[in-house]
């Protein structure tokens, strides 16, 4: 008997809406002790993956430069209004503009050699498992690990 991703997924997979914020990911990601966490909409189809990686790219420099740029240019030489500055500074980062979509699924009958085969050319982590295009769990590197030292030679 071969493993699929069904034997070996973690089942209980925390997520976030295409509303949810930077801070709010970040807190699911500390709470839950999770490196990511797809993004449902409503009827809970994946729509995107979110990331610690993808947490990160709206602090990077190159952004924080062309932010402040546009501060200025929207200051001409002026100072803002103070709620403009409020507005700006705040954080508008939003599930669906951090995630990465479309996103690599596999379903549960998916093998650990064909999952390990996607992971490793497509250079992701983790990948969500759905029955029916709906969310039922997710497979980790870790969980592949997991079960390569627990199988038994065949």
């Amino acid at each position: 008997m071969s493993v699929q991703a069904k034997d070996i997924m973690t089942q209980q997979v925390i997520t976030a809406s295409p509303d949810s914020t930077l801070k709010e990911i970040a807190s699911l990601f500390t709470t839950h002790s999770v490196s990511a966490v797809p993004v449902c909409d409503s009827s809970g189809k994946v729509i995107g993956i979110v990331s610690e990686r993808d947490l990160l790219r709206p602090f990077e420099k190159t952004i924080a430069q062309r932010r402040d740029w546009w501060i200025s240019v929207l200051a001409e030489g002026n100072d803002l209004a103070p709620q403009s500055v409020t507005f700006i500074g705040r954080d508008q980062h939003r599930a669906t503009l951090l995630m990465t979509s479309p996103v690599e699924t596999v379903t549960e009958d998916t093998e650990l050699a064909e999952l390990a085969e996607i992971m490793s050319r497509k250079d992701i982590k983790r990948l969500p498992v759905l029955r029916e295009g709906r969310l039922v769990g997710i497979v980790s590197r870790a969980d592949l690990v997991r079960a390569i030292a627990t199988s038994s030679p065949d």
